[in-house]
């Protein structure tokens, strides 16, 4: 499209955006108005500055963009391999959860503890003798 095709889009817009502001402050009165001039003077504002052709580029670019996408056979085999690499990516994270603690275990590490189990200290070894003095105190009824 020429300059003047852009001119004549923009005019048009801004006309019939003008008889949509007089119908509002007649009708809902000065904010409702002031709000429509405001929406009518953008086209005249985007011919201005060729913003109203950089949006009718971006426009054709989306529409052929998504033609492409749809009706091209390579891009959906491109989305079946992006597909397999993310079921890759999530396997793999997986796999290297479980073979984490068993790898500590080879190292002669210890596991890793989480929660109240970790904080408690670990019980202390028992002793046969004293196993057996606190079974005499218990069946007694001295705890």
């Amino acid at each position: 499209m020429d300059d003047a095709s852009w001119a004549a889009l923009a005019l048009s817009l801004t006309v019939a955006g003008g008889i949509w502001t007089w119908f509002s402050f007649r009708r809902r009165g000065i904010a409702s108005g002031l709000r429509a001039l405001a929406f009518t003077l953008l086209p005249v504002a985007a011919y201005l500055t060729r913003t109203l052709r950089l949006l009718a580029d971006i426009s054709h670019a989306v529409s052929v963009w998504a033609s492409n996408f749809v009706w091209r056979p390579t891009v959906w085999l491109g989305l079946m391999v992006l597909g397999v690499s993310v079921l890759l990516f999530g396997v793999s994270a997986r796999l290297r959860r479980r073979e984490k603690p068993a790898a500590e275990k080879v190292e002669g590490a210890e596991p890793r503890r989480l929660g109240r189990a970790a904080a408690a200290p670990a019980a202390p070894a028992v002793d046969p003798e004293m196993a057996e003095i606190e079974a005499l105190l218990r069946k007694r009824g001295i705890s």
